[in-house]
Formats: structure tokens, C-alpha cells, sequence
């Protein structure tokens, strides 16, 4: 019985599949954080861009 305990626990500690979810968990939400960072700046920039098309197109 404490055999099988123990063969457990080390197979728990050994395993690594739940590090590389954790991992890929962490690289997606840094990328999330970049994306949202970068939006608004964008945004804005697309916005100028197409008043500045908006207006040489209008005079």
C-alpha cells in the first residue's frame, strides 16, 4: 500500500503535462495583454490616416 502511495506521488511530481498547459496559459495571455496594449494606438492611427483620405478627397 505505501508502496503504491509513494509509486503515485512520484508519478504526480514527474509529470509534466500540466507545466506545458500552464506555459502555453502564460504565452497566450501575454499576447492577449500586448494585443489590448496596442489596439487604441493603432486605432487611432487608421482613424487619422482615413480623415487625412477623407478630407484630400473632399477639398
Amino acid at each position: 500500500m505505501l508502496n503504491s502511495i509513494k509509486t503515485a506521488f512520484v508519478n504526480f511530481i514527474s509529470d509534466e503535462e500540466g507545466a506545458s498547459a500552464i506555459e502555453y496559459a502564460l504565452i497566450a495571455a501575454m499576447v492577449a495583454i500586448a494585443l489590448i496594449s496596442f489596439v487604441t494606438p493603432i486605432n487611432d492611427a487608421i482613424t487619422d490616416i482615413f480623415d487625412r483620405i477623407t478630407t484630400a478627397l473632399t477639398i
